[in-house]
């Protein structure tokens, strides 16, 4: 049931933002095929997965809402390839296949992400079904969790950790914006989208941030176990990046109940949505046995 669904709600999305890359192509042609080059990589689709089924749980169809969840998988795009650049991680390989600077160079790597970010809010802004108000309060979401008291202020922390060793709340603190705003922004925005009540945001919200938290300590755990074929990026970056992870920060077998404990709060925090939140009960629960 999982599977299928996320497949179908993926390959609306997969066709969706190939409409928004046609609709408005860029005036460049190597441009152009950079960004089509990473957006169009393949991947989970996570983020817009979550949106719609955010939407769908407080009784929203998610279809409805494939602008918004266009645009914060083009945001999610352009992070990753900023942060493979030379000057972030280096990464050679994302989702098995060369990073975007490896094929077009840094210059016009870092130009495709700053495309995509940018494309993103004009799309998010042909959003309809929602009124005006709402529409605006999603780009209020989607832009804080993006920026510097979001995901970049994450990533400026993982910039400056590299060979130091931080604690654990320094650790959280990055990853709530490197990794749990977009997930957060995602789901708080399906809800709002579909006219979530108070009370109903706030357990979505509580949910988003256990997910956030569970996806990233599998992350760590995954590049330490991880198989490279499977994940499509080499494991133990962390390592030779001298980062602070889950696992390096306590154990394996002490991630591993962390990253169950957090799965077990976002579970419990969707109980007042009983059958209508089996897709995102299921999925966080699939977090914590996924290899890749």
């Amino acid at each position: 049931m999982l599977k299928e669904e996320w497949a179908e709600k993926r390959q609306l999305v997969e066709a969706a933002l190939q409409k928004e890359l046609q609709k408005n192509p860029a005036v460049n042609e190597t441009l152009a095929a950079s960004m089509q080059y990473s957006l169009m990589a393949g991947g989970k689709r996570l983020r817009p997965v979550l949106l719609m089924a955010a939407a769908e749980t407080v009784g929203g169809h998610g279809e409805d809402y494939l602008p918004m969840a266009c645009a914060i998988e083009m945001i999610h795009t352009y992070s990753l390839i900023h942060d493979d650049l030379p000057a972030m991680d280096n990464d050679d390989y994302r989702r098995g296949k060369l990073t975007n600077h490896k094929v077009y160079g840094a210059g016009m790597a870092t130009l495709a992400g700053d495309a995509l970010l940018t494309m993103a809010f004009e799309v998010m802004l042909r959003q309809t079904g929602a009124s005006a108000a709402t529409v605006l309060a999603v780009v209020n979401e989607m832009s804080s969790a993006a920026g510097p008291y979001g995901m970049v202020g994450g990533q400026a922390i993982d910039l400056e950790s590299e060979n130091q060793q931080i604690d654990m709340k320094r650790l959280r603190q990055m990853h709530m914006g490197k990794t749990g705003a977009l997930f957060r922004a995602a789901i708080r925005s399906g809800a709002l989208l579909a006219g979530a009540s108070a009370d109903a945001l706030t357990a979505l919200t509580r949910y988003a941030e256990q997910f956030g938290l569970a996806f990233q300590i599998t992350d760590d755990i995954l590049d330490v176990t991880g198989d490279e074929a499977t994940i499509g990026k080499p494991v133990g970056s962390d390592v030779r990046n001298h980062k602070s992870t889950y696992v390096t920060l306590t154990s394996l077998p002490e991630a591993r109940r962390l990253a169950q404990e957090a799965v077990d709060e976002a579970s419990a925090a969707l109980a007042p949505f009983g059958g209508k939140a089996v897709f995102l009960r299921e999925l966080v629960q699939y977090l914590v046995s996924r290899d890749q």
